[in-house]
């Protein structure tokens, strides 16, 4: 494990018992990762906690890369975020509101006309991101990942599976590339740029997270993993290098999958939203409209695709009252909002105690161990909370 910050983290350092968190739980994690890579489950890990706007802790595990020669991570190691993507897209979303640019009551064709192709004039922008847009499995090309005008035409074709607003299931990737779209149309600026230079930079975060990793960065990111099924190995599987570390899949940004953080950079993202849309003096968001996208929009409605209700807000989701919940922990608040990457990380702000938490990893994990880990690894770090 490696705790040392190779440069000056986007936050004040601090220690857990400064913030009224027991360290001891936290080691509790530590162990539980350790045995994690001891057992074969992901080469490496990252975690960060932060509470009243200081880093409490971050901790670094293992690999970032297994192939050809195995690389340690550090605490500059970024990592694929996977769908915690959806979250940082979505925040620039918020900002058009606040401006008067957009409302959550749009229609997606108001700002790109073609988009009412196939049946879609009517859905609208909050349809769209809470996940009740009706083409959860919609696909964009590789080929329009920087062909921007490609990209426009694609998303403008999509087909509906059901009535927009009569489900809710889960778009693992192609309500963000509509969101995407309508950034680019509203601003007039690639949707990347206008997260980094509106979003991030303003915040210090421009170099710890990224949609749409820069060149000079791109010798940061952990590789990513997959499990392959292998009888001769326990548990029948083995790790593999994925075939998404590619630089073109780490250049484009994928808008519901494909940014790249560090645990640290993420968790003082979350803090950002939990002070109210301030972070180190600057703010980039109001507090009322953070209160609106953390919301539970969609009930105990059951998330076809999650088998289980999920609350979903306008990009991240919220604990809520359910018994069961995807990541954000059994235990923690209500009140708790974040997001998860596939098989692999969770983020998340509890706005009861000011705590915001990052866990990465670099294997995607299948199910059920997946979820069941989130679950412990969560409820480890709220039962840290020990002090108001």
């Amino acid at each position: 494990m490696t705790t040392a910050l190779l440069t000056p983290a986007p936050l004040a350092m601090s220690t857990p018992e400064s913030v009224g968190l027991d360290p001891d739980r936290l080691s509790i994690l530590d162990s539980l990762i350790e045995r994690h890579i001891s057992d074969n489950r992901y080469p490496g890990a990252q975690y960060a906690v932060a509470r009243h706007g200081r880093l409490a802790r971050v901790a670094t595990f293992g690999d970032a890369r297994i192939t050809p020669d195995a690389i340690v991570a550090n605490d500059e190691t970024l990592w694929l975020m996977f769908s915690q993507t959806k979250v940082i897209v979505t925040a620039a979303l918020w900002q058009l509101v606040e401006s008067g640019e957009l409302r959550f009551a749009d229609k997606i064709s108001d700002h790109v006309p073609e988009f009412e192709a196939n049946g879609k004039g009517d859905i609208t922008l909050f349809q769209v991101i809470t996940h009740q847009g009706g083409f959860p499995n919609a696909e964009v090309p590789e080929e329009a990942w920087e062909d921007h005008d490609l990209l426009r035409k694609t998303v403008s074709d999509f087909t509906l599976e059901w009535t927009p607003g009569s489900r809710v299931h889960y778009h693992g990737t192609a309500a963000h590339w509509v969101a995407a779209v309508l950034i680019e149309a509203v601003t007039g600026s690639d949707f990347r740029d206008y997260v980094r230079e509106n979003l991030l930079r303003p915040i210090g975060l421009a170099d710890e997270i990224f949609v749409g990793v820069s060149e000079e960065a791109d010798d940061r990111c952990a590789d990513i993993h997959s499990i392959e099924e292998d009888e001769s190995v326990p548990d029948g599987g083995r790790i593999v290098r994925s075939s998404r570390n590619t630089r073109a899949w780490r250049a484009a940004g994928v808008p519901g999958a494909g940014g790249y953080g560090t645990a640290r950079g993420i968790a003082s993202f979350y803090q950002m939203l939990l002070n109210g849309g301030v972070l180190n003096g600057t703010r980039v968001l109001s507090p009322r409209a953070i209160q609106y996208a953390t919301r539970n929009h969609t009930g105990d409605r059951v998330d076809e695709n999650m088998g289980m209700p999920m609350h979903r807000g306008i990009g991240p989701h919220v604990r809520g009252f359910t018994p069961t919940i995807r990541g954000l922990g059994t235990i923690a608040s209500p009140s708790t909002f974040g997001h998860g990457g596939a098989g692999t990380s969770y983020s998340w702000g509890d706005p009861e105690s000011g705590v915001s938490f990052t866990y990465l990893s670099n294997c995607m994990s299948p199910e059920p161990w997946h979820s069941v880990r989130l679950d412990k690894v969560s409820n480890i770090v709220h039962a840290s909370i020990v002090q108001d």
